[in-house]
């Protein structure tokens, strides 16, 4: 493997958003006024990390199937490094069916638990300036090691579907750089009431923390510096929610790369997020730099965009 910029590590889906006008109701029928498949998961982030221009690879379990052959394809149509993937047989390819609608998104996904784990599939530290991962009920040793070999760790974290939200898997925290749960996420974990006073307990397990709360906006603060800072979200008609969070912390990480202040990361993660609301499907509709160029020419008066599409947009 060649050194990248950013190495990801976690589950990857394949994406069936449908479009609703109104959500189902048991004993009715739904017509979808629109349908889309996307590559999802730990997908969103490598997707939205390479249409931002950075050298990304992801480790990650394919089922040999037909869904897992066509998502390996898809990703590699984007540029990513699937050197530390792998495709096995005899395990189907997990799928999610996202019923978006109200400005919001319902997920019913059916799988199974990879056989390889990250670990498993990252034996040897890769050579990265950033890796990321979502952390859960599961080891993620590797991260510790990216660590100590200099590279930056950032963590995510998912939908528990127990809801037992086990303070436990902070403790993965301690081999991480930056965090990026959603308000709900952080709320959860940390038995807290409101965004920013979650905000403030993750402080004490992690130097940088950011977390987003959709149309709320987004907070964050970096306990090295004593630095927090509040930014509101972008209003953009929403048409799918689907991997917004996971393209919000793919902007971040991205910028975080670039070596931004900590305002304009999470006002460039922010957007990135938004442009990706705006369309169906988690991955497929991350924003890249011309998406992002029309945005900047119809709002000249946000002055942040055009000089970072100067800088980053070639590569």
């Amino acid at each position: 493997m060649n050194e990248l910029d950013v190495v990801v590590a976690g589950l990857v889906f394949q994406d069936l958003v449908l479009g609703l006008p109104t959500p189902p109701r048991p004993g009715t029928e739904v017509w979808a006024t629109d349908s889309h498949e996307s590559p999802g998961g730990i997908a969103n982030f490598a997707v939205a990390l390479a249409r931002l221009g950075l050298r990304t690879g992801m480790a990650a379990t394919f089922g040999a199937d037909d869904l897992g052959v066509r998502l390996w394809d898809r990703l590699q149509a984007e540029h990513i490094d699937l050197s530390l993937s792998r495709r096995l047989e005899d395990w189907p390819t997990p799928l999610t069916v996202a019923l978006a609608y109200d400005n919001d998104r319902a997920l019913v996904t059916r799988g199974s638990a990879p056989p390889l784990s990250a670990d498993d599939l990252i034996v040897t530290s890769p050579k990265a300036k950033a890796v990321a991962a979502h952390i859960g009920p599961w080891p993620n040793e590797w991260l510790a090691k990216a660590k100590a070999a200099g590279s930056l760790v950032f963590a995510d974290v998912g939908w528990d579907p127990s809801e037992q939200w086990d303070p436990a898997v902070l403790d993965q925290l301690e081999h991480c750089d930056v965090f990026l749960p959603n308000a709900g996420e952080a709320m959860a974990y940390t038995r807290t009431t409101s965004p920013g006073a979650a905000l403030e307990a993750l402080a004490t397990k992690v130097p940088v923390v950011v977390v987003s709360n959709g149309a709320h906006g987004a907070e964050a603060i970096d306990g090295r510096t004593g630095e927090r800072i509040a930014v509101p979200a972008f209003p953009v008609p929403a048409a799918d929610t689907t991997g917004a969070g996971d393209v919000f912390a793919a902007g971040f990480i991205a910028a975080t790369v670039w070596d931004l202040p900590l305002e304009q990361r999470v006002r460039f993660a922010a957007l990135t997020a938004a442009l990706s609301v705006t369309r169906l499907g988690g991955a497929d509709a991350a924003p890249g730099w011309q998406d992002l160029a029309t945005w900047s020419a119809a709002h000249p008066e946000d002055r942040f965009l055009p000089a970072l599409i100067s800088a980053h947009s070639g590569r």
